[in-house]
């Protein structure tokens, strides 16, 4: 059974840093694209950053391009998010998720299987 489980949110203030990771486990990693999905108090849930099987390709919201870097070990079965020079609208739930589509995209109606979530907090 597919499993994903996130860590290292936390509160952080304006201009700080933080790195999330997404743990995998119950499926061939290597198969699947991965992407962080995020979802602030009382907006949808949008796409912060996806990254490709093997290939290295990635693709970033306009929001966080310059601030996010998503890559993966898949020796580890883990994708890392870090998140440089945070600011207040990147407040959220964020979550990873995992998709074996044939191309790789950033929806998140295209992901079937999701982690818990791990809450992230900017605030001074």
């Amino acid at each position: 059974q597919l499993h994903l489980v996130e860590s290292g949110g936390g509160l952080v203030q304006p201009g700080g840093s933080l790195r999330l990771s997404c743990l995998a486990s119950g499926f061939r990693f290597v198969s699947y694209y991965i992407g962080w999905f995020r979802q602030a108090p009382g907006k949808e849930r949008e796409a912060v950053s996806c990254i490709s099987k093997s290939d290295g390709s990635t693709y970033y919201a306009d929001s966080v391009k310059g601030r996010f870097t998503i890559s993966r070990d898949n020796a580890l079965n883990t994708v890392y998010l870090q998140m440089n020079n945070l600011e207040p609208e990147d407040t959220g739930v964020y979550y990873c998720a995992a998709t074996d589509i044939a191309t790789m995209r950033c929806f998140d109606w295209e992901y079937e299987d999701w982690g818990q979530g791990t809450q992230v907090t900017v605030s001074s």
